[in-house]
Formats: C-alpha cells, sequence, structure tokens
C-alpha cells in the first residue's frame, strides 16, 4: 500500500518507521528524530533492513522518497510519502 501525507509525527504515533533516503552529507546537515537512513540507491540491496512495521519516506523535496515509497509498497510494505519533504517542514 502506498499513502502520502504531511503529518510525520502521526505516522510513528502510529508505530511507523521513518527512513531518509538523501545521500549522506544531506542527511550530515539534519534529518527527523530516530530517521533510519538508506541513500535510495542502496534500497534495493538493503530493505531487509528496515523493520516489519509501516515506513514513511523522506527527502528533501518529496521526489526521491516517492520514488522509495512506490518501490517498497511494491515489494510488499505498506510505504508513505512525506509530501513535499523535509523543505515543506522548513528543514531545507
Amino acid at each position: 500500500m502506498f499513502e502520502r501525507t504531511r503529518d510525520w509525527q502521526a505516522w510513528r504515533a502510529q508505530g511507523g518507521t521513518i527512513l531518509d533516503v538523501r545521500e549522506r552529507f544531506e542527511v550530515a546537515m539534519g534529518t527527523l528524530p530516530d530517521a533510519i537512513h538508506i541513500p535510495l540507491g542502496e534500497l534495493p540491496a538493503r530493505r531487509a533492513e528496515l523493520p516489519d512495521a509501516p515506513v514513511l519516506v523522506i527527502c528533501r523535496s518529496g521526489n526521491r522518497s516517492e520514488q522509495a515509497a512506490r518501490f517498497l509498497a511494491n515489494c510488499g510494505h505498506r510505504a508513505g510519502n512525506l509530501e513535499g519533504g523535509l523543505v515543506a517542514l522548513g528543514m531545507a
């Protein structure tokens, strides 16, 4: 299942995981609390590292995260995309 949301806190409160798919240098500038970091290009090989929980994917603007969320949904995960990314939250 693939969803879109702007409320990462509600996603987390419902037991979801946050996955940041930006590059390492981007994450070094800041991310959401307790986010797991797997760069988009590494996601297919590292998907098994994700917990068995709904995954909300984040990136800077929402483009890479939507691509990753669709990939995860196609693999059977409940996945969401943070619409507008960290820019929409005023974090980038």
